[in-house]
């Protein structure tokens, strides 16, 4: 009886989730929202509690994770990784300083502590590199001149990830500052151990791992992936961070054969990730925390606006091109979620998981506006200034003879 109660509840969440991403489809918009929205109604306080199946659910949402960082991995090589750190490795600095701090500086405004602190941190910093890209995809952007800067800030946050996730780990355990230090050392000594093995020996790894029968590759790639993910866990370093070295360490055919087995699954899996975090809080404590989460969000995203303007400009690109850049990089999503995540299950903070869900809520609605008006906006607010400046300045012949600068 209690098998088929959980067939028939974890059946109608992924029907439910399939519809939902339907229904997101057909108006370009991201089903993250509609996600977490979700696993709120299902939730404790919420319309339709689940029983049987939480658990089975919580074990989908932690392959879930491993699975969006292997795939993140997946995306670049170890060289890429480490020439991008070496060129862009300023903006990484202003994004951390611009949109890391807010957050620290709420959880303490709000008498969360200094754990919390470091957490709401990570929640404001990193940018969703799935609704990005979408968003990207969407707008016809791929190939314009500010795309790679915005993609060289996604990898400076991707990469720390794998310093901050260990951090964050030893941190919500409640570790000293002792066995922090040794677990962070592991998880920076263990990384880069893996980027120096795959620079030198990355063909080696992915000709051992590579089949020409999919479903070999498919069993070999996912069975590495989630062992490396455990042995990390193990070691009190972040599975996550295992899956993104795994996925690192992989290249060629090899990581373009497996990111396209794995695509469907790493989308059902992160699914019920967001249903997961969704469960776990209740609906009622998100109206306290609203106002908060609004104006933390309206001030991120004014921060990740000019990280991405700046960044930009460092990079030589025009006018329209840096305000394109800075409303790119707004949205937040999966790895938010995945912080805020890691201190909800440690029972951190009670107020941190709601208000982790108001404000990713509100980013990953605002994201794809701030994407497609930024620029136009921006245009217009100079448009205006313009005659405004021309009727109270007094031109000198010479400058009215000159001929204007086009962007």
């Amino acid at each position: 009886m209690h098998s088929a109660v959980l067939l028939i509840e974890f059946g109608s969440i992924i029907l439910g989730l399939g519809l939902l991403g339907r229904f997101a489809a057909r108006f370009r918009f991201s089903p993250i929202p509609l996600y977490l929205l979700s696993g709120l109604a299902f939730g404790e306080g919420g319309l339709l509690p689940l029983g049987a199946s939480e658990e089975f659910v919580a074990t989908g949402a932690e392959i879930g994770v491993i699975l969006l960082l292997l795939m993140l991995g997946l995306e670049y090589t170890a060289s890429d990784l480490v020439s991008n750190l070496k060129a862009h490795y300023p903006a990484g600095l202003v994004d951390f300083a611009l949109n890391a701090l807010p957050g620290a500086a709420a959880a303490l405004l709000l008498g969360w502590g200094p754990v919390a602190a470091v957490v709401l941190a990570g929640v404001t910093w990193i940018s969703s590199s799935g609704v990005i890209a979408k968003v990207l995809g969407d707008l016809g952007r791929v190939g314009n001149r500010e795309t790679p800067v915005i993609l060289s800030v996604l990898v400076l946050e991707d990469l720390a990830m794998a310093v901050y996730l260990p951090i964050v780990t030893a941190l919500v355990a409640g570790v000293g500052l002792a066995a922090g230090s040794v677990t962070l050392a592991i998880a920076l000594g263990v990384a880069g151990l893996v980027l120096f093995a795959a620079v030198r020996y990355g063909r080696v790894i992915s000709r051992f791992v590579s089949s020409d029968d999919p479903e070999k590759l498919l069993l070999v790639v996912l069975g590495l992936t989630i062992l490396v993910a455990g042995v990390a866990q193990q070691l009190q370093v972040s599975a996550a961070v295992g899956a993104f070295l795994v996925g690192i360490a992989l290249s060629g055919e090899v990581a373009e054969g497996a990111h396209t087995l794995l695509s469907p699954l790493r989308d059902l899996f992160a699914a019920v990730f967001f249903v997961f975090f969704g469960l776990h809080t209740d609906p009622a404590s998100i109206p306290p925390v609203l106002l908060p989460a609004l104006a933390l969000a309206v001030v991120t995203a004014a921060t990740k606006i000019a990280t991405g303007y700046w960044a930009a400009r460092r990079a030589g690109i025009s006018v329209k091109g840096r305000w394109r850049a800075g409303g790119a990089l707004v949205a937040r999503g999966e790895f938010s979620i995945v912080i805020a995540g890691l201190a909800v299950t440690a029972g951190i903070e009670p107020s941190l998981g709601p208000l982790a869900t108001a404000y990713v809520l509100i980013l990953v609605v605002l994201g794809p506006l701030t994407a497609r008006y930024t620029e136009p906006l921006a245009a217009w607010w100079a448009r205006r200034r313009t005659p405004h400046e021309h009727a109270t300045t007094e031109q000198s012949p010479e400058a009215r003879t000159q001929t204007p600068v086009r962007d």
